[in-house]
């Protein structure tokens, strides 16, 4: 036999068995499992700057575990959820998570609240072998792993990433409305520096040149140093890596200067507090967007009864933000009772990377795994402010 063949044989086998270690040695923990009870854990924050995102988020996870535990939980077993204020400081989401893990021996994470935040906390969460599941950020780092790190298959993410849904929406608004002068406003953080990238990258790639590239410290106020920037540079288009505040601000200054200018938000900007807060300021301003924001008054069926039972419970408008918490739980439960009765943390990844598919009550995109791919869905939408309401645009946008 040619011993040049056999090397090449053997040779090929170590690489094969050297490649797949990656998906076999992953530690996945079993704790927070018992006869009667799963425990789910969550940061958020509740008392911050992005309240307005934690509260509501979390509303919608007690919600969902509410409808859970109430119909039989999952294999007879209820959800314990516990939930921690992170107030959006890393440095707090790191304690919170350390207390999660080890005194109330969570199963998994469920939605930790913020880039900065989840990101911070995310090695604690991964070495400990629990699942960092649909965290409230679409930043990359949520779901991209690398396979020659066996810990990082313990993440998935379940939001539109802010890059892919900032360039589909920007390559919508270049076609259509053809902007010479693009610029871009950013929050000079993880979530702002991903919008950032999606806006060069798509503007690279149609070979359009940017104009004005600004940025600002999270938690400022004032915005007349950057909006005057972009309105003396002649930008025709500002992209906003905003969230809710800033977005009212940005363009309140713009309005203040007598400055017509297009605006388009990043998705953090398409959430009802944009324009029930910002109102005539925030006519006209389009976002990138995963799904049609719910109102009581359009909605029908079990979306109509959700809404009605979130203000019935919270004693608010039912929202973005609480329809994520509440899909983050509910898609939790759908591969918990796919891992079968006798629930481990191997058969939970196991169902996770299943392929099986997951559909919600709001008639989002279907939500999928593989073990190659922890993101469910990249599918975008364009929505507009008109009349004080979001209303969709462009839908059905792939990146």
């Amino acid at each position: 036999m040619d011993h040049s063949i056999l090397r090449a044989g053997l040779l090929g086998a170590a690489i094969m068995l050297a490649a797949t270690p990656a998906l076999s040695q992953t530690k996945v923990t079993n704790q927070g499992v018992s006869a009667t009870e799963i425990v789910v854990g969550n940061h958020s924050d509740l008392s911050g700057p992005v309240k307005v995102w934690g509260v509501p988020f979390t509303n919608g996870l007690k919600m969902a575990t509410d409808e859970i535990n109430a119909a039989g939980g999952i294999h007879g077993r209820k959800i314990k959820l516990v939930i921690e204020d992170s107030g959006y400081d890393p440095k707090k989401a790191v304690l919170a998570t350390q207390k999660l893990i080890e005194r109330d021996k969570v199963f998994s994470i469920v939605g930790g609240g913020g880039s900065a935040p989840v990101l911070a906390a995310q090695d604690a969460v991964l070495e400990a072998g629990v699942t960092q599941l649909f965290p409230l950020t679409a930043a990359e780092f949520t779901y991209k792993f690398d396979p020659a790190k066996p810990q990082e298959r313990l993440k998935f993410g379940n939001l539109l990433p802010y890059i892919e849904s900032t360039r589909a929406a920007l390559k919508y608004m270049v076609e259509t409305f053809k902007p010479q002068k693009p610029c871009i406003m950013y929050q000079d953080d993880e979530y702002g520096k991903n919008v950032l990238e999606g806006f060069e990258s798509q503007l690279q790639a149609m070979n359009v040149k940017p104009a004005t590239i600004t940025n600002f410290k999270r938690g400022v106020s004032d915005f007349s140093a950057q909006v005057s920037k972009m309105k003396s540079d002649g930008c025709d288009l500002v992209v906003l890596g905003t969230i809710i505040r800033e977005t009212i601000g940005a363009m309140a200054e713009a309005r203040k200067l007598g400055w017509d200018v297009r605006f388009m938000g990043a998705s953090a900007t398409n959430v009802l507090e944009v324009p029930a807060l910002g109102k005539e300021v925030v006519e006209g301003l389009y976002a990138a967007a995963a799904f049609e924001v719910p109102y009581e008054d359009t909605a029908k069926g079990k979306v109509k009864d959700w809404l009605v039972n979130y203000k019935k419970t919270f004693g608010s408008d039912g929202n973005t933000q609480a329809v994520i918490g509440y899909n983050a739980m509910m898609t939790f439960a759908h591969y918990a009772k796919l891992a079968g009765k006798d629930l481990t943390g191997q058969k939970f990844l196991d169902a996770l990377e299943s392929g099986d598919p997951f559909d919600d009550i709001f008639g989002n995109p279907t939500t999928k795994f593989s073990k190659t791919n922890h993101l469910a869905s990249t599918v975008t939408q364009v929505q507009k402010v008109e009349k004080g309401r979001w209303v969709v645009v462009k839908s059905g946008l792939m990146f």
